[in-house]
């Protein structure tokens, strides 16, 4: 099966969706698109095909390992916005719709790029297409956090641009041909100019750490995760922000292969740190439920980055962590789009008792907030049990007890806001918003299903998974 249909089909049902005549009918395509998508990446899974090291574009290890996890949630997020959009009568939905499945069509390009130029292509048509998708709701603050999320996430890809420009050039300043696949960068190793692969590194990280959010260049989350749609949030926090990590995977494997690789995991390692405790101090001081989220997702960032610069062990548990976060955050940016709607407010000033007004989302909530703080039996308490296992075997006490500090911080500062959002007596204008929010099956179930699976990764990882991250280690690590 050919992996160019991951991309293929995605772009045809947004021309497909451009060219739909009903609003009440184009939402269904983002399901039927899903469930085609999430059919082949599995079949691909199950039986990977021969790689080419030459080529630009391919279902190679590392998209095995990452990229089935963005379908799933997609697939799930697709089911639930049928029925969201049913919700939002009067706001057009061609653009959504056909937004929505380009983003996927885009993700999963970048997933599989394996070349320099062709990766920051896909990662910049990504920020572009989520543009529309920010905005859907056409209020005066979701202009602003478009234009936040445009300007700063535009500044990012902007060095990461000219960071491959260092890093072709320290390609041919150590005899290169000009090739830029992946596969050749790492070929040439201690013979990449050294300055020029150290500038490209800082340039790199720092742009596709903006795309990721990693403190200090996290501004864009807070804003555009409060003003999107909880749809979105979920395609940037599970999605989006995962194609940046691999971006950031793919650049340190030729870093490694440099000979630079414990720079590069340094500075990782201090990244994820000052993420997590930016991250922790931010939720033990916000009032605002859906911005809790996006401080949620720069800690989750941080996990990410901190696994990965803890060598070949490390990584494989920060693509364990891919899947356990992009499960249970797609959880709770459904389950709390549901809240803000019922709610008509979004803070603990002006939202209380959303257990009396919405018990099935509000219960959903506060599994998800348990499931992401790493309780167990779900997928992030493992995950994250194998970062803080391999930081300790490996020699870093320090920053693996830095990290469990960051964890409780954040751990009291999610439960703060969440429990004051789902106890007590509903506000006066909570109950004065309308009529009780529907919370049908199309709203509910798709939150439930993100969530088993996130149990079921805790407690069954299926061997299929650990032998895709184990393979893609194998890929960034080909020494080890």
């Amino acid at each position: 099966m050919n992996s160019l249909l991951l991309i293929f089909i995605p772009f045809a049902g947004a021309l497909l969706a451009a060219a739909w005549p009903s609003d009440r009918t184009r939402p269904w395509l983002l399901p039927i698109v899903g469930l085609a998508h999430t059919v082949i990446v599995l079949c691909l899974m199950v039986s990977p095909q021969a790689v080419d090291p030459a080529s630009w574009i391919a279902f190679d290890p590392l998209a095995r390992a990452v990229l089935p996890a963005v379908s799933i949630l997609f697939l799930c997020c697709a089911v639930y916005g049928v029925y969201y959009l049913r919700l939002r009568p009067e706001r057009p939905n061609r653009v959504f719709v056909s937004m929505l499945l380009t983003v996927l069509g885009l993700l999963s390009a970048g997933h599989q790029s394996r070349h320099l130029g062709l990766l920051w292509m896909s990662t910049e048509a990504v920020t572009l297409a989520s543009v529309p998708l920010i905005h859907f709701n056409g209020t005066p603050r979701a202009f602003e956090a478009t234009w936040k999320y445009l300007l700063v996430g535009g500044t990012g890809i902007a060095l990461s641009l000219l960071g491959s420009f260092c890093l072709g050039y320290a390609s041919l300043r150590g005899g290169g041909s000009g090739d830029l696949t992946f596969t050749a960068l790492m070929s040439q190793g201690s013979r990449l100019s050294q300055p020029w692969v150290l500038t490209a590194w800082v340039l790199l990280l720092i742009g596709y750490g903006t795309k990721m959010g990693l403190a200090p260049m996290h501004t864009w989350k807070p804003d555009t995760y409060g003003e999107a749609p909880g749809i979105v949030g979920a395609m940037l926090a599970g999605g989006v922000t995962t194609v940046a990590f691999t971006a950031i995977l793919r650049v340190h494997a030729v870093l490694v292969a440099s000979g630079n690789g414990l720079i590069a995991d340094r500075t990782l390692i201090g990244l994820g740190l000052l993420s997590m405790f930016v991250a922790a101090l931010f939720l033990l001081g916000t009032r605002d439920f859906k911005r809790m989220l996006a401080y949620s997702s720069v800690e989750q960032m941080g996990v990410l980055s901190i696994g990965a610069g803890l060598g070949g062990a490390g990584l494989w548990a920060a693509l364990f962590h891919v899947w356990s976060n992009s499960l249970t955050k797609g959880s709770l940016f459904l389950s709390a789009g549901n809240i803000r709607r019922a709610a008509g407010a979004r803070t603990t000033d002006e939202v209380s008792g959303m257990s009396t007004l919405t018990p099935r989302s509000a219960l959903l909530f506060v599994t998800g907030m348990f499931a992401i703080t790493a309780c167990p039996p779900f997928g992030p308490f493992f995950s994250e049990l194998l970062i803080v296992r391999t930081g300790f075997a490996s020699g870093h006490a320090v920053a693996s007890g830095l990290f469990l500090g960051c964890l409780f911080l954040a751990f009291i500062g999610l439960t703060r806001l969440v429990f004051a959002i789902v106890d007590g007596r509903p506000r006066a204008e909570s109950r004065a918003a309308g009529k009780r929010f529907p919370e049908t099956a199309g709203m509910i179930l798709p939150s439930v299903v993100l969530l088993a699976l996130s149990l079921w990764l805790g407690l069954f990882t299926p061997e299929i998974l650990r032998h895709a991250w184990s393979a893609a280690v194998s890929q960034l690590f080909p020494s080890s």
